[in-house]
């Protein structure tokens, strides 16, 4: 599996914990009342505008992705991120909850009231997309650990837009019908998130560990900084 599959199923899987999140947000959206097209393309309009500010984020990371390359420890950067993956999906399997104790960061204050004030005053779909797309969200940190250990800006960009694209069916069918997806199916399907995780910080271990196993765990040229 590539990178950007990876980011893909990241998105697809993580989405189903996002419809739960940003579900009101979404029923908050002002409705166009021209017709069942504009619906849909503000619907669409809005998913993009996540996706957008996902691939920026992307490029963000990228430049603190490239170093780690430069550097050579993209080996260790990939084991401890691995790590870190595992230890949140067994928080989440073993319910440690104080883990998620805490209190709203103030970036994340600061997005919620330009958020509240847009929706106030309309400023369009794409706009409110933009600024949903940089909440704080647990899968969103996820795939930022994996856009970091992609060798370049670009890779880490696609890295990203692949994210938010893996996001898009699940929240674009739930923004068009609220009552697609039950609040039963979503807690079913949350309990399967954690395994995910769980596989995919195992990955990122023996990705970094370069076991010289295709695909899986393929051998680092250091001194290139590219996999063979």
């Amino acid at each position: 599996m590539t990178d950007l599959q990876v980011a893909f199923f990241i998105g697809l899987f993580g989405s189903i914990h996002c419809v739960g999140m940003c579900g009101p947000l979404v029923m908050a959206l002002p409705v166009n009342n021209a017709g069942t097209l504009w619906l849909l393309f503000d619907k669409l309009i809005y998913q993009l505008g996540r996706v957008i500010s996902y691939t920026v984020l992307g490029v963000i990371i990228g430049l603190i992705g490239k170093q780690v390359w430069l550097l050579g420890i993209q080996q260790s950067v990939s084991i401890i991120s691995g790590v870190f993956i595992i230890i949140a999906a067994m928080t989440r399997l073993l319910k440690w909850s104080f883990f998620y104790r805490g209190h709203a960061s103030h970036p994340a204050a600061v997005i919620n009231r330009l958020i509240v004030y847009a929706l106030k005053h309309r400023w369009g779909h794409l706009f409110i997309g933009m600024l949903n797309g940089l909440l704080p969200c647990g899968f969103v940190y996820l795939a930022l650990v994996g856009a970091v250990n992609t060798p370049s800006i670009l890779s880490s960009a696609k890295y990203m837009f692949w994210f938010g694209m893996g996001t898009l069916p699940l929240m674009f069918i739930a923004a068009v019908g609220s009552g697609f997806i039950t609040l039963n199916v979503r807690r079913k399907l949350n309990n399967v998130i954690p395994y995910f995780m769980l596989c995919l910080g195992i990955w990122f271990v023996m990705r970094g560990l370069s076991l010289n196993i295709a695909y899986l765990s393929p051998t680092i040229n250091v001194g290139q900084g590219v996999c063979q």
